[in-house]
């Protein structure tokens, strides 16, 4: 992110800050979208013929698999930041477990997706 590029000093540095780091997920967004059209309209042509079932689990497991890795390494081995830093020091525990959970879930989730639509797209 850009945040770290210019010390925080005062207002304007703020405001400069918060500027590059919402043009940057905003443009990480923007191609997201794109990608996620182009797999969606490949993943539905003839030669690769995928369920919508088997695409949603195929993408929650990656987000899923993202968010538990970046939470174990950045949230409590390295301790870069953690879920909610507005909250007392004793709670941030609380909030990065949650995180785990709510990726354990997704890959749950997403699991379950994946293994209906393999079903679905076989069955085909």
């Amino acid at each position: 992110m850009l945040s770290s590029w210019y010390p925080i000093k005062d207002l304007p540095s703020l405001e400069l800050n918060t500027l590059g780091d919402g043009l940057f997920h905003s443009t990480t967004y923007v191609f997201v979208v794109i990608g996620l059209f182009l797999l969606w309209r490949t993943a539905h042509r003839g030669h690769l013929l995928w369920s919508n079932k088997l695409l949603a689990g195929t993408l929650l497991i990656g987000w899923a698999i993202f968010n538990l890795v970046e939470g174990i390494i950045d949230h409590d081995l390295l301790g870069v930041h953690h879920v909610s830093e507005q909250m007392p020091r004793s709670q941030w525990i609380v909030w990065d477990i949650g995180f785990l959970v709510w990726g354990a879930a997704m890959l749950s989730g997403g699991w379950r997706l994946m293994t209906i639509g393999q079903r679905e797209t076989s069955a085909a």
